[in-house]
């Protein structure tokens, strides 16, 4: 066992200001979904329609800006600068038409939305705030490139002060904003896209001046240069990131039809669904960050050319993701009544998550192996299988077994919750087997 122990403190150090960093970037959405709820449920039901079509794009741009840190990890290793470097300007290329292409994509989608049995006024409330956020995409993006750099040559604090900070910002302009304060008109669910948009910039312009000035990073400089793009790298790049966004596109979408077929049972149960997946992404983002930490670390000794430690380091993520989660299913289970009540005062809300949330604490392992192990995947730059087994286990099993349940079972939001979990326990089981298998044929 000496080891999995000897890893277990150079993956937290790595890895605890990446969860830190992802934590705070999921909590902009929790901030806005907590401070939309106290104006009603209209309100917050509207923005988790709305963030369907945002989230599912976003997600997707995030697992493309994915293949810069396995490649700068790999690189690291081998201690080939010109490789880190090139990586740096092709991604950054890459990234920012993602992003272009992601808002273009969202602004095409909006008249869909009034044809998808969603109530009327929740669609109507929901189209100009899904318009502001949207924009948001690109400076996230440009935000993304510069942190899988930094993370990819193991430099992870600066990501999270910045990412803590945007929080923060985003906190006080949505108090700003949605509640009309200091001379400002009450702009409601608006006001609280208008504030996730300034602060996601500047973060964004935050990073990459870091980047940019910093002593660490200065042999890379002429990453920043524009031209004398490589296709080869561009390709290989987009091999990795495109399979990498379809992973989180094929989750994100699961759980945004999840959230559809809930409104399809109404206003309440949509906004218990939204506060619902609104606490488990917090304990998804935690996990990630062992995840991209995996990545990292499984880049890093593949570039080392170190088969015993790249499996031990990722062996240990696992096993500490599995720690992690278990803390997370009884906060789950245990504060499933007071969670809720920090969202939204409607005691049927309030009831119904709290019976989601018991589900939720159940699915919180699968989903933590399952992230972790896709990032010590996403190391070993194996991504087309992973995103196929994704694809079966949620669009082939999961779905179908919620609708079933939820509706000709007549088990309602529990169903569409209970398939959930089905759906992620299957994922984690596949990709555990999968990472075994490649990791043995290493070298």
């Amino acid at each position: 066992m000496t080891k999995y122990y000897d890893h277990i403190r150079p993956n937290f150090l790595l890895a605890y200001p990446v969860m830190l960093s992802m934590l705070g970037q999921v909590m902009t959405g929790v901030a806005d979904s907590v401070m939309i709820g106290w104006t009603g449920a209209t309100p917050l039901a509207a923005s988790s329609f709305a963030n369907i079509f945002f989230s599912i794009p976003l997600f997707f741009g995030i697992g493309v800006s994915y293949a810069i840190t396995p490649l700068v990890a790999q690189a690291e290793g081998a201690n080939d600068l010109h490789r880190i470097v090139d990586t740096l300007k092709n991604g950054a290329l890459i990234n920012l038409a993602t992003g272009l292409i992601l808002v273009a994509l969202i602004f095409s989608l909006e008249p869909f939305m009034y044809s998808m049995g969603q109530p009327q006024d929740v669609v109507t409330l929901g189209i100009p705030y899904l318009s502001i956020i949207a924009i948001s995409i690109i400076p996230t993006m440009i935000f993304q490139t510069y942190r899988q750099f930094a993370e990819g040559l193991q430099r992870t604090r600066v990501a999270m002060i910045i990412v803590i900070g945007s929080n923060l910002l985003n906190i006080a302009l949505n108090y700003v904003f949605i509640f009309g304060k200091f001379g400002f008109p009450e702009l409601g669910l608006n006001g609280a896209g208008w504030a996730t948009l300034i602060a996601r910039s500047i973060m964004a312009m935050s990073m990459m001046l870091y980047v940019y000035v910093g002593k660490k990073f200065q042999s890379y400089i002429a990453g920043f240069s524009i031209g004398n793009y490589s296709r080869s790298l561009i390709f290989k790049m987009l091999h990795i990131g495109v399979p990498a966004g379809s992973q989180f596109i094929f989750e994100a979408g699961a759980f945004g039809l999840s959230a559809i077929m809930m409104g399809w049972l109404g206003t309440k149960a949509l906004a218990a669904h939204q506060i619902a997946i609104n606490l488990a992404t917090i304990s998804y983002m935690t996990t990630s960050g062992l995840g991209a930490a995996a990545t990292i670390r499984v880049g890093n000794f593949w570039g080392q050319h170190d088969n015993q430690n790249l499996q031990a380091s990722a062996y240990t993520m696992i096993g500490m993701a599995v720690c992690l989660m278990t803390a997370w299913a009884m906060l789950f289970i245990f504060g499933r009544y007071f969670l809720p009540s920090l969202y939204i005062e409607d005691q049927i809300v309030i009831e119904l998550t709290a019976s989601l949330l018991i589900i939720a604490a159940f699915f919180q392992l699968s989903d933590g192996i399952q992230v972790v192990t896709a990032g010590a995947l996403r190391g070993l730059q194996d991504v087309k299988v992973p995103s196929l087994l994704i694809f079966i286990a949620y669009w082939i099993i999961a779905l179908p077994l919620c609708y079933w349940l939820a509706f000709p079972m007549n088990m309602g939001a529990i169903g569409i919750w209970i398939g959930l979990l089905i759906g992620l326990t299957l994922t984690a089981s596949a990709m555990v087997y999968r990472f075994y298998r490649l990791s043995k044929k290493m070298f």
